[in-house]
This record gives C-alpha cells, structure tokens and sequence, in this order.
C-alpha cells in the first residue's frame, strides 16, 4: 500500500535542483549576503507579480506584519480587528505592538473571517484591520473596503497562505493598503528557511518598512527611526525568483487536487468540505475539512498510508497567550473548526492519480469510523 506525504518540502529542490544549484553559486560568487542584486531583483519581481510597486523583503511573515503596523504609528490605546479563526501569527503581531487583539468569529461556510461582523466591532480606537486568506482563500474584499473607507481604518493583509491568490481577478497583496506575506518553508511560495515580505502601494510606508528591518536607517549609521533587523537573506531571494517562475504551475496542480476531492468527496456523510467565496480564486495552501469524528477519521486515514494535519487546533483566545484576556469570550463558529478541522494532504508533490487514490481511502476511512 502507497504511503503518502502530507507535505514535501524538498520536492521543489529536487524538480528543480539545476536552477537552484546556479542560484546559489551566483549569490555566492557575488559576495554580497546581506543586500545585493539577487535580493533586488526578487523584490522587484514579487512587486509586479502582486500588481504593486514595493517589496520589502523582511526576515519572516510575522515581522511582516508587525512592521507596518508599527509603521503606521499604532500602539497602546489603539485596536486592531482579526479573525477569531486564524495562525496565531495574526494576533501576536498585534499584541506585539501594544495595541488591543478585537477578534471577529468566523464565517461558518468560508471559515475566514464574517465581514458582516466587522462593522459592529469598529469603535473610535479602532485604527487597522487584519484579514486573512487562511489556507489559501481569498476574502471578498469590495466590503471590507468600503468599511475602511468608511471608518479611515487601514487595511493590512494577511496573505501568509495566498500567494497568487485573486478575488474578482485582482492579486491577493493588491486588495488593501499593505500585505503581509511569509515564505517559510511550507507555503505555495517558500524559502528553505525562513522569510517574509510587505508589498504596498503606499510610497511613505514601504520607506518606513525597510527603515525598521534595517535598524531605523536609510543611509548607514543614520538611524532616524527605533528599528531592528528584520531582512530577507539574498541567498533566499535568490532561491525564491527561481520558484516564483513556477509558482503559477504549482498552483494549478494544487486546484487540480482540490477539485478531485470535491467531486469524489462531496455526499460522504458528516465530512464538511471547504467552500471560497465568490468571485475569489484560492490558491489552496491547506485542503481543510470538518468532521464531528475527527480523531477517529485521521487515525482511520493513517492506518490506510493518507497523513493528515490540523490547522489549527486550538482556538488563539484559549491559547495560554491570550486565554487571561479573552478566555472568556464565546466564539462559536470558530470553536467548531478548530474541534472538527482536518487537513488532507495537498500540494504539487501528489499526482492527480494520488488524489484519486487518498480520496477513495477518505471515502474508506469514513464508512471505518
């Protein structure tokens, strides 16, 4: 019997070995490790390929998130809106900032965050609002728009999961003012370590972006903001222009998976599977379905070769970060998804006769249970 990966990191080295392989002797030739062209030219690539002007590479996605923020002056006092249901990333970044985590529960169909909540949530100390394409899936984003412009509230995105993703045919990145992306390892877009990227419109915050990755400073030794280090590496850099040439294939492997699992998924009984939003493209980071039985479900899938992940399975206010101040709080929909979430294995390392086959033993494994 196949036993199958959830996820293979090494597949995109191993397909495209003889182009990683001169991207590193080039940096490495070059002399330059921290800066240089091979960080430039990626940065200038991502920039078009989201449809904005400016890429920042910084050390991670969390700091991603974080720099702008900080970048527009919010701090203690102020309030930050995020989805109940998302990596913790989200809100630590917000917390890091000293500002007030406000989440908003889950759309129950999406799982991404109830925009028509949003609006009940917003009070004077509100300054920004964090949405998030969790596993790879778009928000609507017409109202979240409206809402901002309504409220002069900014608008980053968490697009951590959703490289190449689109809503009404325009890129995630492109939707609010700021998007936060992270190329750690495991993403449709990743580094072979860790790594991160703001991309904006905004001229006055992409200076200030790279001003706070590079210790507060434009020209070396003139430090006119409290920053820190935060810098993509250019050997990562380096790496990620040669997979974002073959992101786009990537991504369509991943559709394909997702769509032999709708259609031979769908009917099975109590297994919920994913639904996006319409108008919007996922670009499908995470398969996750929902299931009252969960645990029997992965242990049946596991004993039939098919591993499984839960994303996430702990709800971020019962967290011990976050339980003294929100433990209390009631969020329903996410409590379910978190309780109920099961991540099947997707990824262009799986052929289509792959997801044939873990598809039949999802279907096997749920008449075990």
């Amino acid at each position: 019997m196949t036993q199958f990966s959830f996820l293979d990191v090494g597949f995109t080295y191993r397909s495209l070995q003889a182009e990683m392989d001169a991207a590193y002797r080039q940096v490495m030739d070059s002399g330059y490790y921290i800066g240089g062209q091979a960080l430039d030219r990626f940065e200038a690539d991502y920039a078009a390929w989201c449809g904005v002007r400016h890429c920042i590479g910084l050390g991670n996605g969390l700091e991603a998130l974080v720099l702008p923020l900080r970048a527009r002056g919010i701090g203690p006092g102020d309030e930050v809106i995020v989805p109940a249901n998302t990596f913790i990333a989200t809100w630590l970044a917000v917390a890091q900032t000293g500002a007030r985590v406000v989440p908003i529960d889950a759309d129950p169909a999406t799982m991404n965050i109830d925009l028509d909540a949003v609006e009940r949530a917003i009070t004077p100390r509100t300054k920004a609002i964090i949405p998030v394409h969790l596993y790879g899936a778009p928000i609507p984003s017409a109202q979240l728009r409206a809402l901002a412009q309504a409220h002069g509230l900014f608008v980053l995105e968490d697009a951590a999961q959703a490289h190449g993703g689109t809503d009404q045919g325009q890129m995630v990145g492109s939707l609010g003012h700021a998007a936060a992306f992270s190329f750690y390892p495991g993403k449709n877009l990743g580094a072979f370590g860790d790594g991160g990227a703001l991309v904006t419109d905004d001229d006055d915050l992409a200076d200030a972006v790279r001003m706070l990755g590079n210790y507060g400073a434009r020209v070396k030794y003139h430090h006119d903001l409290p920053g820190g280090n935060s810098r993509l590496d250019p050997i990562q850099a380096a790496f990620l222009s040669v997979k974002l040439r073959h992101l786009e294939a990537w991504t369509q492997r991943r559709c394909e998976i997702a769509a032999i699992y709708d259609t031979a998924l769908d009917g099975i009984t109590d297994l919920r599977l994913p639904q996006v939003a319409a108008g919007t493209a996922p670009v499908w980071h995470l398969y996750v379905v929902r299931h009252p039985r969960r645990e029997a479900l992965q242990a049946a899938l596991a004993a039939l070769g098919v591993p499984t992940a839960l994303h996430y399975p702990v709800p971020n206010h019962h967290s011990g970060a976050f339980r003294a101040d929100y433990g209390d709080l009631s969020f329903p929909v996410t409590e379910e998804i978190c309780a109920t979430c099961l991540s099947l294995p997707i990824g262009p390392h799986l052929s289509v006769s792959d997801a044939q086959e873990i598809a039949a033993r999802v279907g096997q494994a749920a008449q075990q249970i």
